[in-house]
């Protein structure tokens, strides 16, 4: 007897960066698809992530599914037609990863009839429009705990917690190399630290950077990999011009640059972040994570307090990095086999598609 599968559609402006996009990727290709059939829709078919999205072989719509209210007197009729859309193609659930507080989507879910869920993924409540956003939606999905307690503490009844994850099967552990795709060469006594962000303000890179180069050791070196082609990254490669730190750019691949690593450091200031798969991805490769005491980072440090420094700290940073770098090789590698083996337990992508599997079930 063939039982209907649940048809969820995935809501995303676009696949630009694989941040996001990355996550919607894993949710989908982990579906049981004997009970569940995906769906995606985006505003748009541009970024380099899009083409690996089309390789999940699922249909994919492009279509506005959120639109800007003004002019007010036409957002009726422009709102009617996410409803039809949504009611034409007859999905159960739409859960949708878009980063804005519009309202417009969970609006034209409800008039169409279907449970709507959104993902709430950053540190941030600007404006009204999250309320309404909120109070329109089905289900609510927040990914670390600081969320749950700022954002839905009032609406414990609909928000649940379900952190992002990492396939730890795609990264696994790697063993220490010293050269770089790039031809960069380091030296055994070299120690390396590798960050691997987006550039923007929040990433807090300058901070890594000061504390190195006031540690002022010509054995440590720095990867810092993400597209630094933007006001901030500029500044940084201007500011920080030295032979121990090198900007790479953006990569899709970024296992070979945390095989290079001695630590992996994420300095983020103290907004925080939802929750940053950078740093799951190199504990997955058995590689020590350091990371400031903020928002979502505390979350994947949970068990590792130790690893933890205050944001913007400076001092603090250093005396981690050190407390690192004096350890033996021995408890190194013990202390990175100790976070791989939290992350399996923890933030393994197929628990995290269990969890969302039972959510949708319970929805429909």
């Amino acid at each position: 007897m063939n039982v209907k599968k649940i048809k969820i559609l995935y809501t995303i402006p676009n696949f630009d960066t694989a941040g996001s996009g990355k996550v919607v990727y894993d949710l989908v290709k982990g579906l049981d698809k004997q009970k569940f059939d995906p769906t995606i829709c985006c505003f748009h078919t541009k970024g380099e992530f899009f083409e690996e999205i089309k390789q999940l072989g699922v249909k994919i719509y492009v279509f506005p599914f959120a639109i800007n209210y003004r002019p007010y007197v036409t957002f009726p009729i422009r709102l009617l037609k996410i409803v039809h859309f949504f009611k034409k193609h007859q999905f159960d659930i739409i859960h949708s990863w878009h980063w804005s507080s519009d309202f417009s989507e969970p609006l034209a879910a409800k008039l169409a009839g279907i449970p709507f869920v959104y993902t709430k993924k950053a540190m941030g409540w600007g404006n009204k429009a999250w309320l309404w956003r909120s109070k329109l939606s089905s289900k609510i999905i927040y990914i670390n705990k600081d969320m749950g307690t700022q954002f839905f503490s009032m609406m414990k009844e609909k928000a649940v917690q379900i952190p992002l994850g990492v396939d730890t099967q795609y990264f696994q552990p790697v063993a220490k190399i010293y050269n770089s795709p790039e031809g960069i060469t380091f030296r055994k006594d070299d120690f390396v630290i590798v960050s691997v962000a987006n550039l923007v303000p929040v990433k807090g890179i300058e901070v890594l950077l000061q504390a190195v180069e006031k540690m002022n050791d010509s054995h440590i070196k720095i990867l810092i990999v993400g597209d630094a082609n933007n006001e901030y990254g500029l500044e940084l490669q201007k500011q920080f011009q030295a032979d121990n730190n090198y900007f790479l750019g953006k990569k899709s691949d970024v296992r070979p640059y945390l095989a290079m690593a001695d630590v992996f450091v994420i300095p983020t200031k103290e907004i925080g972040e939802g929750m940053p798969i950078a740093p799951l991805e190199a504990m997955a490769s058995q590689r020590i994570v350091l990371g400031s005491k903020v928002a979502g980072i505390k979350d994947i440090l949970a068990a590792f307090e130790h690893c933890l420094f205050e944001p913007n700290d400076v001092d603090d940073m250093i005396e981690k990095i050190l407390y690192i770098m004096n350890k033996p090789i021995s408890e190194r590698n013990i202390l990175a086999k100790t976070m791989r083996a939290y992350v399996e337990k923890e933030f393994d992508i197929e628990t995290v598609v269990c969890s969302h599997e039972k959510l949708y079930k319970n929805l429909v």
